[in-house]
């Protein structure tokens, strides 16, 4: 059976962390019966109820019919059962950390488990597809869905086809995406993709100027909001992306396409002290108990 987004009724998506959940919400608001997958249940929890808080808020600004809440909601289930979960779903999302290792040893176990027309789909920001696509007798059937945090919020998925992926896996991906309520770009694969190039260029250069003593943080992300029109400042998208996450993407990126992307130290050392973004309460800049940012409280590690 070919791919198409008429085979696509139910979706799991792999991994509850912030990415993980935003792309369950935008799945089960999309129309899909989606399983969201973490190995904590307690972890689980945590995310079911920010999905709901999401969802509601959304009702409450007048964004999302009351009916259409409670049908998105009532679409999505947790689990802590991987096996069953793969199997019973026509899609596959990956949502886990940034290493081969882990999402090649997942891609297998869902390349046996999950039927045979199922789409396996990667949320890396940066990884090999082909590479990832090796781990399974169906690299045709692997696919690039690089979502944006907020996932619920961001419109962008870029959609990178490994040099394997076929046009049917492609096409149905995209019409997967739309129904999510997102647009889209095709991408080949390229270390790194459209966006995550541009963004560790400018988040690199704006760690240098900091270590160089140009500027300060805050007074850096107001220049590139008010001067160039960028909705966040480069240091507070990194707080929000997480600190590791960039980390690992520049690191990649450096390693395929040379020098210019070489992390900045302060990254580095930041990672290090475990100052990790909002997600740790810390990053470059502090936040308080309820997320919101601390004026002035940007610290070198």
């Amino acid at each position: 059976m070919s791919n198409t987004a008429d085979n696509i009724k139910s979706i799991v998506v792999v991994g509850s962390g912030t990415m993980g959940l935003g792309i369950a919400q935008v799945a089960a608001m999309g129309g899909f019966e989606t399983r969201l997958y973490d190995i904590k249940e307690e972890q689980l929890q945590v995310a079911r109820a920010r999905i709901e808080r999401n969802v509601n808020k959304g009702v409450e600004l007048g964004k999302v019919a009351g009916d259409d809440a409670e049908a998105g909601l009532a679409r999505l289930s947790t689990t802590t059962d991987l096996n069953q979960a793969l199997a019973l779903s026509d899609m596959m999302i990956e949502a886990i950390p940034e290493r081969m290792e882990l999402k090649q040893s997942l891609f297998g176990r869902a390349d046996e488990l999950m039927k045979s027309e199922a789409i396996l789909a990667t949320n890396t920001t940066g990884l090999s597809i082909t590479e990832i696509g090796a781990s399974t007798n169906r690299p045709d059937q692997v696919i690039g869905m690089h979502f944006f945090n907020p996932v619920h919020i961001m419109k962008l998925v870029e959609i990178i086809r490994s040099k394997k992926t076929s046009d049917d896996t492609f096409a149905a991906t995209e019409a997967v995406s739309r129904k999510m309520g997102k647009e889209t770009v095709e991408v080949n694969e390229s270390a790194g993709f459209v966006t995550s190039r541009i963004n560790a260029l400018i988040g690199n250069e704006a760690f240098r100027m900091w270590e160089a003593g140009v500027a300060e943080p805050e007074d850096i992300d107001k220049a590139l909001k008010l001067g160039l029109n960028h909705p966040m400042g480069p240091f507070e998208l990194v707080d929000l992306v997480g600190l590791d996450v960039r980390a690992a993407s520049t690191k990649n990126l450096h390693e395929h396409l040379g020098a210019m992307y070489e992390p900045c130290p302060i990254i580095l050392d930041l990672v290090a002290a475990g100052r990790l973004g909002k997600k740790s309460g810390q990053g470059v800049y502090r936040y308080d108990e309820n997320h919101k940012r601390i004026p002035g409280s940007a610290t070198r590690p």
